[in-house]
Order: structure tokens, then sequence, then C-alpha cells
């Protein structure tokens, strides 16, 4: 009989515990302050919450509008941490890669180029840097630039941008008129003009056709399928393609003249890329496309 009201003293003890609005457990509150303006409310807000039991997580949450009945002014509210939803964590975006299934032909040439800049290019255009002042080179690679203003805008035109043709006609009898013969680019110095910096690989970019695969190709270095032959149809655009008979010795010479003279005036980043880098061949790769890719979404 004793243990019999013993038990039902406990029972009951044990209930008024478990009943008890001072025991019962309930989700962890939190300070929230609401990050608003005097705009109107939008549909959701976002409120950003820290856990005091944890203090090292933090969440961003979004409360519906009817939520929360609270101006601004009126201070920290208190939520119970239970009864908010964590925001759903947003996916990482995938890096993208140019495809190169023939990367053991590609690395050969590669090595190539390499070769070439380091024992030819390099100390010819280390030499050319000597005896040429900065503003004479600068001044020729205008010229090259001024002289090759049909491939641009041809591919303006071939991309439906009249912005882009309308800012290279300018440029080219602005350069003509005043920037003497186009050594001098006058058009960006004196009316902000910049060249639009247009190919055909491009336009097929635009128009919607992939790099396909990559390229490696010797002397000119790295591409792609899709803009090999934006190279090939450019040619047809370039002027010194009008002379006839004299194309080839004028190109080739003027190609040779114009590539050493770029490169007098980037020696140093191709060294800095390959320092940087594990596997230079990747990093050039990877470099390229990511700027091709640039210049079409652009």
């Amino acid at each position: 009989m004793k243990m019999s009201w013993g038990l039902s003293i406990l029972s009951i003890f044990c209930l008024a515990i478990f009943f008890h609005p001072c025991m019962a457990s309930s989700p962890p509150e939190v300070s929230i302050t609401l990050s608003s303006s005097e705009e109107p409310a939008s549909s959701e807000q976002e409120i950003e919450a820290m856990d005091p039991l944890k203090n090292l997580e933090s969440w961003t949450y979004f409360l519906p509008e009817s939520a929360i009945s609270v101006r601004p002014d009126e201070g920290p509210i208190r939520v119970a941490i239970a009864n908010i939803p964590p925001a759903p964590l947003k996916p990482e975006e995938e890096i993208e890669t140019i495809p190169d299934p023939i990367e053991p032909v590609n690395r050969a040439f590669f090595t190539f180029n390499d070769r070439l800049y380091f024992w030819v290019l390099k100390p010819v255009a280390s030499g050319y840097r000597t005896v040429a002042p900065e503003m004479v080179r600068v001044c020729l690679r205008n010229f090259f630039s001024h002289v090759t203003t049909p491939v641009r805008l041809v591919n303006c035109l071939l991309q439906a941008d009249l912005k882009c043709a309308g800012t290279e006609t300018a440029r080219f009898f602005l350069n003509t008129a005043i920037g003497f013969a186009g050594f001098f680019d006058s058009a960006k110095t004196g009316f902000n003009l910049e060249k639009q910096d247009r190919d055909f690989g491009q336009t097929l970019g635009i128009w919607g056709m992939g790099p396909v695969f990559y390229i490696d190709l010797p002397i000119i270095g790295p591409s792609s399928l899709r803009d090999g032959l934006g190279y090939v149809v450019d040619l047809s655009f370039d002027p010194r393609t009008y002379i006839p008979g004299a194309y080839f010795y004028l190109d080739v010479d003027a190609w040779t003249l114009d590539k050493v003279n770029e490169t007098s005036l980037i020696i140093g980043e191709y060294e800095d890329l390959k320092k940087a880098a594990l596997d230079p061949y990747i990093a050039l790769r990877e470099a390229y496309h990511q700027y091709r890719q640039s210049k079409i979404k652009k």
C-alpha cells in the first residue's frame, strides 16, 4: 500500500513537471534585426539571425511579410529558430573548360612555341626594344591596328552591332585625318573612342557556335577550331590581301614586324604566367578560353 501511494505521488510529480509551462522545452530564441529602408517592403525580407547557444554559426533567413508585424524603428524582435526554415543552399557554379581531345599534339606544339619564344622571339624583341624608343613602338602598333580596321568593322556588322560599326568608322576617319595615317590614336585620346576588338571567331561564338576543341597552333599560339576558322576568314578582310602578287611577302614581313613590335611591349607577361602555374600548358589553355568566352559574352 505504501509502495502504491509512493508510485502515485511520483507519477503526479512527473506529470506536473512535464506540463509546467516553465519546464516545457521550447526552441531557442534569437535577436533579429531587420535591415530595411524607407522603401515599401518586398514580398520577402532578408533577416540575418545568430544562435546565442552556438555563437559561431549564422544563417540568412527569408520570412514572408505576413510573419513579421513590426516597424524597423521598434528594435529587435524575438523569433524561435525552430520556426524558421533554413535558406536553401546555392549550388556552386561549374567552371567551364574547353575540350582538348588532341592534348598530346597540342603539348608538342606548346613546347615548340615556348622554345621559339625564348630562343628567337624574345631575344629579337629585346634587341628591338633597345634600339627603338617606346613611343615609336606604340605608334607602330597603332598603325597596324589602323590598317586592320576593315576586319573589325565587318565583324561589327556581322554581329549586328551598329554602335560598334559606327565607332570603328569614326575612328578610321579621325585617325586617318588627324592621327597621321593611324600612327597616333587621336580618336581615343581626343574623342574617347575605344577600339572595338572584334573578329570572326567572336562572331561565330555570338551566333551560337562553341569553340569545339582547343588547338595550339605553331607560331600563332593558343586557338580553337572555331577561332582558327575565324582567323582564315579575317584574312580575307585584311587590306594587305588586296595587293595582287605582293600579298605573301608583304604580309609575312608585316606580320613579323607586328609580332616583334607587339612582343617588345609585353615582355614579361608570359614569363609571369609560367612562374605562377604548376602546369603552364593548362594555365595558358584555360586563360585563353576564359578570355575568348568573356569577349563573346561581353
